[in-house]
């Protein structure tokens, strides 16, 4: 038996060889290099099955490496898109991510992701990774249009091989200029899904046709079921951070009412202490300038329709709310440096106004009750003099007047063209009755309405003539009734408390005076008797004639008597002769030029028009006079 001959073992027919080729990580097609060397180096037919079966294990065994591999990657990057979610802060960097790792993952050229937009009924692009054009970008699927928006419909995955040669979607012109421009031929689209409703897509696409593996389908699915969890965990946080906005809002107006409620139930207390302690307007403004942390002032007068219903409107940079009582516009509260004003705080300058009101008819009653005692007194005074003094002195007292001082009696009369007596007539005594009881008050006097028009009477004080608070009063009434009023004044009459008897008599010189003002066309003005000249002289129950002479030519007699010259003398002549100068001259004596240097000095101490008939009259009365007390005094 011969035996066969013994060959060297091949190091290439060794079945090993697979696991070097294992380890390095060869690709598929180095699997086969191990056979054919053993085939071109003749091994037999059972080493190269072996060899083959070895390859087998090994491309086994690789195939299962890769998996692994991938599965690995995915669970890698599914891991990472978990992390992401869990620190979401952009919602787009995340969907970016997202799309970024399933290109990455399926290994194709583009990724995109579309959103349904349910008001307009289509879905829209969101995020591309690879894309290149820019109609691409910006196209929208209608539902049931192309690969997306069958997916968006039907809420299943849809691959394609080849887009344009795949039927079972509606093809469009838009989508599939869109498609066309970007060079996509295998697509793969799955849904995005938040329960059982489709919120978008998520693509992978290859600009050449492939085909997608089941498993693919099932990592970009996975990828997309993070994308839904990513929008609708960033939906959350959006409604989440304005429900806490809207809540810190609604805390704000909850805090900030809650801190007008409070201004308002302070400036509540405060008005009723100010009520009850007898606080007045200014005290009201005060208090609301404080609270509502603006100013706030009290203005008299009436006030355009829109601002006199009652509530506080916007007058420019201003609010105004009317002070009113029974449908008497009485003036208004102003409240400046608040342009922005909220309706509690409104309601509170409402509020503010009423209490005004309150406390100026409070007022107004009070003055009105002492306007009428005021009133009462004067009337016994005039009508019934003859009453107790003792009395009289004390109810002068309560009304804060003293009886002991010297006073004049003024008589004043709205002057207005006659006409028939109207009711208006009775509405302007009424209201010059009222402004006369202020001025007497405010004056430490008394007023009253007699005889048509009204009678005061006033303290004088030093230095205060007759005539000067004739003219004050005349010019006070007439500026507050905005109409002329005239004012005649009796003489100074002594204290009231010792002569209550003269006021009567006064009285009726200070009408003599009035009438004699509007007989002279002087209505409107205020004057006593002395301001009157001899017609004063005549009506006055003094009959001052000392007075009257001191007034008009007392100046020319005080010179004479200083200087020791003669221009009383001179004057006397100079009238006797018909004011004519060269008569003058030869009455007395002397040169004309010496009259007319006379005549000069006379001028300047009485006055440029004191040749004019009216002065000239009392002149030469006051001289008369003055050489029949000369005389007299002889």
């Amino acid at each position: 038996m011969s035996e066969e001959p013994l060959h060297e073992p091949d190091p290439s027919a060794d079945p090993a060889a697979y696991l070097g080729l294992l380890a390095r990580g060869a690709p598929a097609e180095a699997y086969d290099r191990p056979v054919l060397l053993a085939r071109a180096s003749g091994a037999g037919p059972a080493a190269l099955a072996a060899l083959e079966r070895a390859k087998q294990l090994a491309l086994r065994v690789r195939a299962e490496l890769e998996g692994r591999r991938r599965r690995e990657a995915e669970l890698s990057a599914l891991f990472e898109t978990a992390h992401d979610l869990a620190g979401l802060r952009d919602l787009d960097a995340v969907l970016r991510a997202i799309v970024q790792r399933a290109r990455s993952l399926l290994g194709t050229e583009v990724a995109y992701l579309s959103l349904n937009d349910p008001a307009a009924g289509d879905t829209y692009m969101r995020v591309t990774e690879g894309s290149v054009s820019a109609r691409f970008q910006q196209l929208r699927l209608g539902m049931g249009e192309g690969l997306g928006g069958l997916v968006a419909q039907t809420a299943r995955p849809y691959v394609t091989e080849s887009y344009f040669d795949d039927e079972r979607f509606r093809h469009t012109r838009a989508i599939d200029s869109g498609v066309r421009d970007e060079g996509l031929v295998a697509i793969l689209g799955v849904p995005l899904t938040l329960g059982s409703q489709v919120i978008g897509v998520l693509y992978a696409a290859d600009r050449r046709a492939r085909v997608f593996e089941r498993e693919q389908v099932a990592l970009l699915g996975s990828l997309a079921a993070h994308a839904a969890v990513a929008i609708d965990t960033a939906n959350l946080l959006a409604e989440t951070r304005s429900a806490l906005a809207e809540l810190e809002r609604a805390n704000g107006i909850i805090r900030a009412h809650s801190g007008v409620i409070e201004r308002a139930s302070e400036v509540h207390d405060r008005l009723t202490e100010l009520v009850l302690r007898g606080g007045g307007v200014h005290d009201v403004a005060a208090a609301v300038s404080e609270v509502l942390d603006g100013a706030v002032e009290f203005t008299e007068g009436p006030l355009p329709a829109e601002s006199a219903d009652g509530h506080a409107t916007r007058r420019g940079d201003a609010w105004v709310a009317a002070v009113s009582a029974g449908g008497e516009a009485l003036g208004a509260l102003v409240l400046r440096g608040q342009p922005d004003l909220d309706p509690v705080d409104q309601r509170t300058l409402e509020r503010a106004a009423t209490v005004t009101s309150l406390l100026l008819l409070a007022r107004r009653s009070a003055g009105e009750a002492e306007q009428r005692v005021r009133g009462e007194l004067l009337d016994d005074l005039l009508d019934v003099p003859e009453r107790d003094r003792r009395l009289l002195k004390e109810r002068a007292a309560r009304l804060r007047t003293d009886f002991d001082a010297p006073h004049v009696v003024l008589a004043a009369r709205l002057d207005r063209p006659e006409t028939p007596a109207t009711d208006r007539d009775g509405a302007d005594r009424q209201r010059l009755w009222s402004a006369a009881s202020h001025l007497a008050a405010t004056r430490h006097g008394l007023a009253s309405a007699r005889d048509g028009g009204t009678v005061l009477l006033l303290p004088l004080g030093p230095g205060d003539t007759a005539a000067e608070l004739a003219r004050q009063t005349a010019k006070h009434l007439g500026g507050t009734l905005r109409e002329p009023v005239t004012v005649g004044a009796s003489s100074p009459v002594g204290a009231p408390a010792t002569h209550p008897g003269d006021i009567a008599p006064a009285y009726a010189e200070a009408r003599r005076c009035l009438d004699a003002l509007r007989l002279l066309g002087r209505s409107g003005e205020g004057a006593a008797a002395q301001d009157l000249g001899f017609l004063g002289l005549l009506l006055a129950d003094t009959r001052d004639i000392a007075g009257f002479v001191t007034r008009t030519i007392g100046d020319v007699v005080a010179y004479d008597r200083s200087r020791g010259t003669d221009l009383v003398r001179t004057l006397d002549a100079y009238f006797a002769s018909g004011m004519s100068p060269v008569r003058t001259k030869d009455e007395l004596h002397v040169h004309v030029n010496t009259v007319a240097q006379r005549l000069e000095r006379i001028g300047r101490l009485l006055g440029p028009d004191w040749q004019s008939p009216p002065r000239a009259l009392e002149i030469q009365l006051a001289l008369r006079l003055h050489s029949m007390s000369a005389a007299v005094a002889r």
